[in-house]
């Protein structure tokens, strides 16, 4: 399935999930990216009915309960809704940083283009007057950022698409020029590489995506060459970093009953009246604030400086992307 209809199938399940009534097909075209045409030609009404057609069979063929219907007795054109009684999942009890880690993975729906148009067809509906429930979907406006080769380098993995960028390594000024037949991205302690097939150098090779400089180029037809068999990608990134050395350590207050995940972490925890005093070891400074700025004001940083200042630039990088996105919204 392509990404363009991958994302529309995507934005009509949060169309129809938004609203308890039943839309119909105008109604839907008119407020679903991609299905944008002129109702008074003729084949190009046509050729939006069969797409709308080839979509809601894909839908009924995953799963999603797509019910027809008419709003009233006065209604002439069916419509279409998703039963959410049927739809949803049942309530899964998740860990902190189980639900931590989730709601990262939801966020990253902004690098696939998902959120601005689905933010944008629930405006389309509420201007059409048309009632939209706000707990109906999840995650739509989502503000934490990876990096901006995310996108490019997943749909080159996708379309199996040879690329070009630069990189730099910490031990030379000047970035050199790689080729890659990327087989896909994974996240492996806090950052985010790439796994291919390195063609200069013809070896297996990763590369972490915040020392790309530049734009990543694809070149060549898709399909241009086959990933191997159960590939672990994972494990060639952890071969390639190596094991990492924890010798700092850190201390942070913890509130009463709260960071679990934390604690699960801790080499020392010393109950206190204000919350427990938790000691960890770690290796990267900023890495750790990564992980400590998720707890929000349940965590305060004590000891070191250099962690301690490594989680307000994070928090300060946070306060300016949601005012960017505020700004964003209000345009």
């Amino acid at each position: 399935m392509s990404r363009t209809r991958t994302e529309r199938l995507v934005n009509l399940v949060i169309c129809l999930l938004s609203t308890r009534r039943f839309l119909t097909a105008a109604q839907i075209a008119a407020t679903v990216p991609g299905y944008e045409h002129d109702p008074e030609d003729a084949r190009d009404h046509e050729a939006f009915q069969r797409k709308f057609e080839r979509d809601k069979a894909e839908l009924r063929d995953l799963g999603v309960p797509l019910e027809t219907g008419t709003a009233s007795a006065f209604d002439t054109e069916p419509g279409y809704r998703i039963a959410q009684r049927e739809y949803a999942l049942p309530e899964i009890p998740l860990e902190p940083d189980e639900a931590a880690a989730v709601g990262i993975a939801a966020r990253l729906w902004q690098h696939a283009g998902l959120a601005a148009a689905a933010s944008s067809g629930l405006a389309k509906l509420r201007a059409a007057g048309i009632d939209v429930d706000p707990q109906a979907t999840l995650g739509v406006e989502p503000v934490v950022t990876v990096d901006p080769t995310f996108a490019p380098l997943t749909a080159a993995a996708r379309d199996r698409r040879t690329v070009t960028f630069d990189y730099r390594i910490p031990e030379n000024d000047a970035a050199s020029t790689r080729r890659l037949q990327p087989w896909g991205v994974v996240c492996w302690r806090g950052r985010w590489y790439v796994v291919g097939h390195d063609v200069d150098r013809d070896a297996t090779r990763c590369f972490r995506l915040s020392r790309i400089v530049g734009a990543v180029k694809a070149t060549g037809r898709p399909g241009a060459f086959t990933p191997p068999t159960g590939v672990d990608l994972i494990s060639h990134v952890a071969r390639w970093s190596g094991p990492v050395e924890r010798t700092g350590r850190a201390t942070v207050l913890a509130r009463p009953g709260r960071a679990a995940g934390l604690r699960r972490w801790a080499e020392e925890t010393t109950p206190g009246p204000a919350g427990d005093v938790l000691v960890l070891s770690y290796a990267d400074p900023d890495r750790l604030a990564g992980a400590l700025v998720g707890y929000g004001a349940d965590v305060r940083v004590l000891e070191p400086p250099e962690v301690r200042e490594a989680v307000v630039q994070r928090l300060k990088e946070i306060a300016a992307r949601h005012e960017a996105a505020t700004a964003g919204v209000l345009r």
